[in-house]
């Protein structure tokens, strides 16, 4: 018994009804030991012990405990206070080691005691994390008889700070690795801004920022940049955040602005979420098509100090939904026009005008006779040198359109028949040229005109160029059949010219 040595009885009572784990221990063989290596010359204990491991060992083992508690044999499943010290190995083990260290150096530097948390275990194999207070008694200051260590449970208090971080840095990495580009943002000084026109009497918000398109981009500077994630980076091809934040002065421009100032819109209309398609710039200057969705945060709609911004980079569908477009309207072979433009165009005219309108009716003459000679890619070759030279004769508004295999129309809104007569010698000299360039198989082309008068139908107008053509195209086979006669009889070919066109416009 130590009740002499340290306590009372009443004393002892309160050390064994304590309701946490104290220990009553003697520290003099340790105040002898830190006494040898302060003669021998050492200063920097911390150092001492890390160079030799087992000098920390040797620190250990001078420990003894004389007492313990109720609530420490609870604490540590020991079934008594001779068991436990006997087991004291089991207690004291694993990942201590460092912080024996700390609590050595303390004591070594105070002389009064020391503080720490660390990690014992209890007899049935439980981690129990403890914070450790220990405090040389009044009157064993000089010899470390009597010491006496209080140890508190801090095992759910450990284990709910790991939680809470594990859960930030969970919540970290959903965010770092997100496969979408993450902002966040801090508009606080927009909603500032915002309440400050209502305060001074702006209720027509969307009149104001006509008449002031200066308080968007004012507003864009007061946006405070928080974080933004990898996926970011990489989409904007910053090798940085500090690169990135550096430059969004060209990330937000030209079509942004007109996007921002519709979010303005909404946020004075209180619509704190939203999404649209927005238009930004990477850092190499290429657009980027983005769907973009904002959202100030539930716990911040007091002010907008927390806003989540997540952009997903559409640039690929957008293309290929410009393509589609494309291919919806467009002749792929020839890049003209394809006939179900040429219908919705006819329509359009039909409704609108403006009047007169021309119609130039062509057709590829001698098409079948490539594709049997020589082909189907000397035909298709033919197919698309005529788009190439439609294509250069005919300015907008005009339309040229392939509308079948060997067909063209070039439609000539407030077109009379002398300017329906310049297209057609357009074509011509430029079909010359390009009969020139690709010397060989010559393209030529029977063609039609007409032109129509307000009230007339366009279907009319179309149909007098396509019987035109006809003719002209029977005209250039007639042709071709004396041509082919002549040199039979003769066998001398004529000098028919590098091409062979008919033209006959309507009545």
């Amino acid at each position: 018994m130590v009740t002499d040595l340290a306590f009372g009885v009443a004393d002892e009572a309160l050390f064994d009804l304590a309701p946490v784990s104290l220990w009553l221990e003697d520290y003099s063989a340790l105040r002898q030991l830190f006494d040898r290596w302060r003669a021998a010359g050492v200063r920097d204990l911390r150092s001492f012990l890390q160079q030799q491991p087992e000098r920390v060992r040797e620190c250990s083992a001078a420990y003894r405990v004389l007492r313990v508690n109720r609530r420490t044999l609870e604490l540590f499943s020991a079934p008594d206070q001779q068991t436990l010290i006997a087991r004291l190995a089991e207690v004291f083990r694993g990942d201590m080691h460092q912080r024996v260290i700390d609590e050595l150096v303390q004591l070594w530097e105070s002389g009064q005691g020391f503080a720490t948390q660390t990690v014992n275990y209890a007899l049935d194999g439980r981690r129990l994390d403890v914070r450790v207070q220990a405090r040389i008694l009044p009157g064993y200051e000089g010899d470390w008889h009597r010491v006496l260590v209080s140890l508190e449970d801090v095992t759910a208090e450990v284990q709910a700070s790991e939680r809470l971080r594990q859960s930030q840095r969970y919540a970290c990495d959903l965010f770092e690795y997100s496969p979408v580009s993450l902002w966040v943002e801090d508009f606080s000084q927009v909603k500032r801004l915002l309440d400050e026109l209502r305060a001074i009497g702006i209720s027509d918000f969307a009149t104001f920022l006509k008449v002031h398109p200066e308080f968007v981009t004012r507003c864009i500077q007061e946006i405070r940049v928080i974080d933004v994630n990898r996926q970011t980076l990489r989409l904007f091809g910053a090798t940085s955040k500090g690169e990135l934040l550096s430059s969004t002065a060209q990330i937000f421009r030209d079509e942004m602005l007109h996007s921002f100032a519709e979010q303005l819109q909404d946020l004075w209309d209180g619509k704190l979420v939203q999404q649209r398609e927005v238009v930004n710039y990477a850092l190499s200057g290429d657009a980027l098509h983005i769907h973009m969705q904002f959202a100030v945060l539930d716990a911040h709609a007091q002010d907008w100090s927390l806003v989540l911004l997540s952009l997903i980079d559409i640039t690929a569908r957008k293309k290929a939904e410009s393509y589609l477009e494309y291919l919806g309207k467009h002749d792929v072979l020839t890049q003209l026009r394809n006939r179900a433009y040429y219908m919705e165009e006819i329509n359009r005219l039909t409704r609108k005008g403006p009047w007169p309108v021309g119609v130039l009716a062509m057709d590829l003459n001698s098409l079948k006779e490539a594709n049997d000679e020589h082909g189907h890619a000397a035909g298709d070759a033919m197919l698309r040198r005529v788009g190439e030279v439609l294509a250069k004769a005919v300015d907008a508004p005009a339309c040229a359109a392939r509308i079948g295999g060997d067909e063209f129309v070039v439609l000539l809104p407030a077109t009379d028949e002398r300017g329906a007569f310049a297209v057609q010698e357009r074509i011509l000299s430029l079909l010359d040229l390009n009969n020139q360039f690709y010397p060989g198989q010559l393209v030529s082309l029977s063609m039609g005109l007409a032109c129509g008068r307000e009230g007339e139908a366009i279907e009319a107008v179309v149909q007098r160029a396509d019987q035109a053509m006809y003719a002209a195209k029977a005209r250039y086979y007639e042709d071709k059949e004396l041509d082919r006669r002549r040199l039979h009889a003769t066998g001398v070919a004529p000098d028919v010219g590098p091409m062979v066109v008919q033209i006959h416009p309507g009545e």
